[in-house]
């Protein structure tokens, strides 16, 4: 099942290109109040959301998927998990161009383990991408996203996949310079998820998805989930072995070689075969207020 949030925080089935509004299936959802939990409430209870999805759906609302504005599929992740340099040839390529790691010794991701981000910077595609520091080089990073469906600590790579909800295509944006990745990457905007949450039931081997990225048409990223350093599996047993993994945590799982830089005006297109494509638009940020009410 592909499921969607879009225009006003609607939900939605997406079917070929037709988007089912099945907005009252989230009725399901406890009422909660404050201290608020920690977890994404759809995605704790997303079995039984897709019950009520099913009733409803013989008689849901259609209509066309062009339009609809896409929303992340996730609206409250508790945290973003993060791979660097899991594919061995963007090792190489980071190595190789000292402006990628300002100059910095990369190292493989068995030593330098995870990063978090911001969940202040998910966005859904149709936001787009607002660059902040435009004199800096900012590069973009396709990446698969896994969306954890049920808590755990110190899951065991056997189970791990029994804790994924699902996936979804994500754009993992950076701003290069010397301060420590979670910043760098913790712009707003820069963690684009989308088109929709594919439920795991969809994806038989998530270990075998060959993916792409453009920027303006231009090829610049192509590789295959399989070419990872270390698979979703392993990513999740070493993840949970830090910190409990909850529904709602989202799992961006490394980039391959072909990370280059974007400019406002720039169109991104990135693409997942089974999960889906996400066609993302760069422009400078606005200036904001210093203090904002």
């Amino acid at each position: 099942m592909k499921l969607c949030r879009y225009d006003d925080d609607r939900l939605g089935v997406v079917r070929e290109q037709t988007l089912y509004d099945v907005t009252a299936a989230l009725d399901v959802l406890p009422q909660v109040r404050y201290p608020l939990p920690r977890v994404d409430p759809l995605i704790a209870h997303l079995a039984q959301v897709r019950e009520a999805i099913e009733r409803l759906l013989p008689t849901a609302k259609a209509r066309p998927l062009a339009g609809a504005r896409l929303l992340s599929p996730v609206a409250n992740p508790g945290k973003i998990v993060a791979a660097p340099v899991n594919y061995a040839r963007h090792l190489d390529e980071a190595r190789a161009q000292a402006d990628i790691h300002h100059h910095q010794q990369v190292k493989e991701i068995r030593q330098i383990g995870l990063f978090l981000k911001a969940t202040s910077s998910v966005v859904g595609p149709h936001e787009g991408v607002a660059l902040q520091h435009l004199d800096r080089r900012n590069d973009h990073e396709a990446e698969l996203a896994v969306v954890i469906g049920k808590a755990g600590r110190n899951i065991t790579r056997a189970q791990a996949l029994s804790h994924v909800a699902g996936y979804a295509v994500g754009l993992d944006m950076t701003a290069r310079g010397p301060e420590e990745r979670s910043l760098r990457k913790s712009v707003d905007s820069f963690t684009v998820l989308g088109p929709w949450l594919v439920t795991a039931d969809e994806i038989a081997d998530p270990s075998n998805i060959d993916f792409w990225l453009t920027v303006n048409g231009e090829p610049r990223q192509s590789a295959n989930t399989r070419d990872m350093v270390l698979d979703i599996g392993t990513l999740i047993e070493f993840a949970s072995s830090f910190y409990t993994l909850h529904p709602g945590d989202v799992l961006l799982t490394g980039t391959p070689e072909g990370v280059g830089p974007v400019l406002p005006g720039d169109r991104i297109d990135c693409a997942f075969d089974g999960v889906g494509q996400i066609s993302v638009q760069v422009r400078a940020a606005q200036p904001q207020p210093e203090c904002v009410a």
